[in-house]
């Protein structure tokens, strides 16, 4: 299990990673529900998927969320550009709180059980001050919640 943010140029790059012990058809299964983000988001940022319950995952599907950053209401529309079930998929946001934020999932069976990387290429406004400030301690939280409730659930 690990959450790492790097800068690159004049773009931060997340790493996270962690082992599932479990099937990959499984773990990939869990991950094509849109709605069970809600479960793997920590309760602060008060975060509900607004589209409707059965969303077909495909390239091209629009998903729109509703979130809290620092008590302040965020609409979020993100867009499946990917979709290669069950080894990757990204998602690319096209209405946040970021300038960019494209976020690839990769899912790789392993003789322990599923490996799950996150990788996330994002911009903020108000660059390395404000990401360094505010950004990047809130992104570190909300990987590091994701990856010990994904161990709970799967575990």
């Amino acid at each position: 299990m690990s959450v790492e943010i790097v800068r690159f140029e004049n773009e931060f790059r997340l790493s996270a990673e962690i082992t599932l012990p479990q099937k990959l058809e499984q773990v990939f299964s869990y991950f094509s529900s849109a709605h069970n983000l809600e479960q793997i988001t920590p309760a602060f940022l008060k975060f509900r998927v607004m589209t409707s319950e059965n969303i077909p995952m495909s390239s091209g599907t629009i998903i729109n969320y509703n979130l809290r950053v620092h008590g302040v209401p965020i609409r979020w529309t993100s867009l499946i550009s990917r979709w290669e079930p069950p080894f990757r998929f990204v998602d690319e946001q096209l209405r946040g709180p970021y300038r960019y934020w494209i976020h690839e999932h990769t899912f790789e069976e392993t003789e322990a059980g599923v490996l799950v990387k996150d990788s996330v290429r994002y911009q903020v406004f108000g660059g390395s001050l404000v990401h360094d400030l505010f950004v990047k301690k809130d992104v570190m939280k909300i990987f590091t919640f994701r990856q010990e409730r994904l161990l709970t659930l799967f575990s």
